[in-house]
């Protein structure tokens, strides 16, 4: 049986590299070249929401291959986060900035499709946006700082990848085993006075 997970190892890593570049340019390049060729507010949101809304598959994609080669990471190395002390902390930490992420990402595209439509020359995304009417400068304002958690979020995932490799080294597993067994052993050990 090999010990390599190649497959789903490079489904998480290309998966979240992905999302962590794609969303970095989006709110450095796309939203400052659509402020840079725009004369309107409008115009602005109009280019920024169609690169926005064409990079919406290949995110999604890229998200569900960081998670599907996140989830079987998780299942290879069930072992190491059960026994290995610090993996189950780091595991755990990445997870709740994997949800953050997916928050953050969901609610960016919530607000861009607000902004999408309140701003286009289409009658019928005219007549959607009327249905739910916006304060668009607001709408705009939260989805400038959102746009900006993603890339933060994705970037501490990448971080946090970081570590999981360091936590994989041989001498790391072993030392991280020896502390978890140590410490899980220490009161059956008798104390001498």
């Amino acid at each position: 049986m090999s010990d390599r997970n190649t497959l789903i190892r490079s489904l998480h890593d290309v998966g979240l590299a992905a999302w962590f570049g794609g969303s970095l340019m989006g709110a450095v390049g796309l939203n400052g070249a659509a402020k840079d060729q725009s004369e309107t507010a409008e115009a602005s949101a109009q280019i920024a929401s169609s690169g926005w809304a064409k990079w919406t598959p290949v995110n999604a994609a890229a998200i569900g291959a960081h998670l599907f080669g996140g989830g079987g990471l998780l299942a290879v190395n069930a072992h190491r986060v059960a026994a290995q002390r610090g993996v189950a902390a780091s595991t755990t930490t990445k997870t709740v900035v994997t949800v953050a992420a997916l928050a953050a990402t969901a609610y960016a595209r919530v607000l861009g499709k607000k902004v999408e439509l309140a701003s286009s020359s289409d009658p019928q995304d005219a007549e959607k946006a009327a249905r739910h009417p916006i304060d668009i400068d607001t709408a705009q304002r939260h989805l400038a700082c959102v746009q900006w958690a993603v890339p933060a979020l994705t970037g501490c995932l990448v971080v946090l990848n970081a570590l999981h490799g360091e936590q994989q080294r041989p001498e790391e597993q072993l030392r991280g085993m020896w502390a978890r067994a140590y410490s899980a052993a220490t009161p059956f050990i008798p104390q001498h006075s």
